[in-house]
């Protein structure tokens, strides 16, 4: 405990900071009041030489040495009653500085102690100071909006981890079961071997893809506001493209009706992000879609922002649950004509955005289906006039 009372706090180094230049000025001071004592005690310069005074006890004294023994005596009293002066006002100085340093860094202290307290169960703690408005204030307010950012990312990391689990949890029952149930019934067959080993088959997809989904989404979150690790001239349209041609088949046995407008969309950044993006926001289109559905498509720029719209009839949404949509693991509905998805779709789609410097906004349909928009810099913006 001692040597934690005499480490080097920010306390006692401003105490000795102020009392270095305490004692330094009140030094200068006092050197400077000596000298011009010393030089004004000479009354006897302007006498002639051999001049003598007489004083008050009767002495005869020659002039020179009377004002040498007069200049002595000055200095040396104001010498010692100006140390003693500087002590008194050092100490009392220090001692000040020592009571004011550490008023002044009780809301530090108040810092302190609330960080060694956060934890799981305490990151709803805050602070709140109320004392002026100067730089501890700022500092103050600076941590609680600091702990209002992590409790809030630790609440989604928490509800993620937990949706992830349930879900991954899903298809190794699945698995499980199957494998369970097959192998105690003694009577099984080839035929029943191979329908378990589909099932199986099924649900390994399923947890392959929500593991692929789920790495995707934590790369384009990790590049959020950073610097991206690849960037390289895209089309929007060219991903989109893609993107039709390869949910193809399904929309075709769907019966889904697809109108397209792919005008060029050039945009930089990630190209395995950007066709992530597009596939996704297809994919979702016709697996929340109806039989004989409707598709839109269209991309395009002004020359200064590239945009990609896809809309597709479906079930109803509710505009208030709408911004859920893009929340990990909220489908939004029961899925009408594709297989089972991740629930993470549209939660890509936002992350990829926003590490682009892009933004996603999603519509609800009048009579049912979902239209969703997303904007990104243009690759090449107008040059300004």
């Amino acid at each position: 405990m001692s040597a934690r009372r005499l480490r080097p706090t920010l306390r006692l180094r401003l105490t000795l900071l102020n009392g270095v230049l305490l004692v330094g000025a009140g030094a200068i001071l006092v050197l400077l009041a000596w000298l011009l004592v010393r030089d004004a005690l000479r009354p006897t310069d302007e006498l002639l030489p051999g001049t003598s005074v007489v004083l008050s006890d009767g002495r005869t004294l020659d002039a020179g040495q009377w004002q040498r023994q007069l200049v002595d005596a000055a200095s040396q009293e104001l010498l010692v009653k100006g140390l003693l002066a500087l002590v008194a006002i050092s100490v009392v100085g220090v001692a000040g500085a020592y009571l004011v340093a550490g008023r002044a860094l009780r809301p530090l202290h108040q810092v302190t102690a609330t960080a060694r307290r956060l934890g799981e169960a305490t990151l709803d703690e805050r602070i709140g100071w109320s004392g002026a408005d100067d730089e501890v204030a700022e500092l103050a307010e600076t941590f609680d909006a600091m702990l209002d950012r992590i409790s809030g990312a630790f609440e989604t990391q928490k509800r993620f981890v937990a949706n992830a689990s349930h879900e991954l949890r899903t298809p190794l029952a699945v698995m499980r079961t199957e494998i369970d149930v097959t192998l105690s019934d003694d009577d099984a067959d080839l035929a029943e071997y191979r329908r378990m080993a589909g099932v199986v088959r099924d649900a390994s997809e399923r947890a392959n893809g929500l593991v692929d989904a789920l790495l995707v989404l934590a790369s384009s979150e990790a590049q959020t506001g950073r610097r991206l690790a690849r960037r390289a001239e895209s089309d929007l349209a060219i991903g989109t493209a893609n993107a039709l041609s390869a949910v193809s088949r399904e929309v075709e046995r769907i019966g889904l009706k697809v109108h397209t407008s792919l005008r060029p969309a050039p945009v930089v950044g990630d190209p395995g992000l950007l066709d992530r993006l597009a596939g996704n926001l297809v994919e979702n289109a016709v697996r929340y879609n109806h039989l004989h559905g409707r598709i839109w498509v269209r991309t395009g720029t002004d020359g200064e922002r590239s945009w990609l719209v896809v809309g597709n009839t479906g079930f109803e949404v509710a505009p208030a649950d709408v911004p859920g949509l893009f929340e990990p693991f909220r489908r939004g509905g029961q899925e009408r004509t594709g297989a089972r998805g991740s629930g993470l779709g549209l939660s890509i789609v936002r992350a990829v955005s926003d590490a682009h410097g892009g933004t996603v906004k999603a519509v609800a349909q009048p009579g049912g289906g979902l239209e969703v928009t997303v904007t990104l810099p243009s690759a090449d913006p107008p040059a300004s006039t």
